[in-house]
Parts: C-alpha cells; structure tokens; sequence
C-alpha cells in the first residue's frame, strides 16, 4: 500500500491524533482554542513594543512575518522531537503506520500556524496603512509558499522524531541547534542586512551561501509576496535552499521508515 492510501485508510486515526494535540496545548484552559489567537496577538503587541527598540532600522512587518513563520517550524521541532517518544505505549500496542504521529504533529501546528496568520495579516495590514502601503495582491500566493513550509517542517519532524528514539541527547542538543539556526535565518532582521555585511567584507559569496538557509528562502518569499519594499533575491544560493526545503522530506521519510521497524523494542 503507498503512503498517501496507508494514510488515507487511516484518516480516523491521524484526525484524532490532530485534535488530541490541539487539545492537550489548552487543556483544562478556560478560552481553549481562543488562544491559538490571543497568544500570537500578545507576541505582536510585545514585538512592536520592544523590538522597535531593539531591531532600530528593520520594518516591524518584516520581524512580525518573520517571527510567526519561524515559530511554525520551532514549534514543529519541539513537538515533533518527542512524538515518538511520548507515544510509545500506542506504538506497542496498536498496529498503524507510525508515519502518521510525525504527520498528526506537523498538521496540528500548521493548524496553530494559519491561525495566527489571523492575526498577522490585520496587523501587517494596518502598520503599513500608517506608510501609506498596503498587501501586495502577490500574497494570494503564500499557501504555495505555506505548502513548501510544511513539507520542511514535516522532513525535520520525520527526522528528529526517529532519530530520538535512538539517541535521546539529541532532546539536549536541539535546544543549542535551534538557538543557531535562529541567528543565520532573517527571523529579527532582513536579507539586505545580509547583503551589506557580504558588500563590506567583500565576499559576495557570502549571501549565496546564505540563502542555501531553507528557512532564510521560506521566510523571505513569504515578505516579498505580502509587502510591496520586499525584494526576493535570486541565485543558486536560493535555488539550493528552496530545493532543500521541497525535496528534506524524502530522505528524512526513508530514514523514518528504516528505523521505525525497532521502536517498539526502543520502549
């Protein structure tokens, strides 16, 4: 059976898993679900308050996109890390294809994702009103680039939630992986930061290199599709990470499926 109809003869089982998911991040919560909204309505008010202070010189609508969809993918990642882990007395005792825990993860933060795009596009909308801008019509485009997100945050849940059944430090590890990962991707600054530092030091190699960053490729089409300043830069440096954010899911599924075999005998 493929993956698609293995998953689909599934569909109970994974819609479950989602909700169980969503659920268990507001339990015994009085709003509920209403706090996938407050919360990242909190984090924008905290950003434009402190950030304009801290980030002088770089756009609040660039650091509130980038901010948002980095969150998507350290959410995945920190969810995804235990997925396994945290499920292995279903794993023992139930026969069903263990690729639908990483994906039941994956969907249920994209879910918190989109709604906090609820939020996000108002607020982006609104601050550039102040400049006399508004949404660029190119941001009908942004499911494609949510698409390409989710299929690279779907690749790093596939990988680290098989690779921590194996190696348990990798919980330790990650903490110090994500902290520099965030500082090379533009989450709190733009690209033409990047740009300037590569021109100063005269290596324009430099900004190639760093665009080979699948999140650095993510988060910069997702400004250049909503805002009308926001530029899209070329190059095989971008080409590089765009096919490593289309193409992580196929290797991180092959290793899932080579290890998944032993999990039950990990617990």
């Amino acid at each position: 059976m493929s993956i698609p109809a293995d998953i689909l003869a599934h569909r109970e089982l994974l819609a479950n898993l989602v909700m169980r998911n969503l659920k268990s991040r507001y339990k015994d919560s009085v709003l509920g679900f209403l706090w996938s909204i407050l919360t990242p309505l909190f984090m924008a008010l905290i950003y434009m308050v402190f950030l304009r202070i801290l980030a002088r010189g770089v756009p609040m609508t660039e650091i509130l996109i980038g901010v948002f969809a980095w969150q998507f993918m350290v959410q995945c990642v920190f969810n995804g890390l235990t997925c396994i882990t945290d499920n292995g007395n279903l794993i023992k005792k139930v026969s069903f294809p263990r690729v639908i825990l990483p994906l039941a993860t994956t969907i249920s933060n994209l879910i918190n994702f989109l709604l906090t795009l609820v939020v996000q596009f108002p607020l982006v909308a609104v601050l550039l009103g102040l400049h006399g801008q508004h949404i660029n019509l190119a941001a009908l485009a942004v499911p494609a680039v949510i698409f390409v997100h989710f299929f690279f945050c779907f690749g790093i849940v596939l990988f680290l939630s098989c690779s921590n059944v194996y190696f348990r430090d990798l919980e330790h590890l990650v903490n110090v992986l994500v902290t520099a990962f965030f500082f090379i991707t533009p989450v709190m600054y733009s690209y033409a930061m990047v740009e300037q530092i590569a021109v100063a030091y005269n290596l324009p190699v430099l900004a190639q290199v760093y665009m080979a960053n699948p999140m650095a490729v993510i988060i910069s089409a997702y400004r250049a599709l909503i805002l009308p300043d926001a530029v899209f830069p070329l190059g095989m440096g971008t080409y590089a990470g765009a096919a490593i954010a289309l193409v992580f899911v196929f290797p991180a599924y092959r290793l899932f499926k080579k290890l998944q075999s032993n999990f039950s005998d990990m617990f």
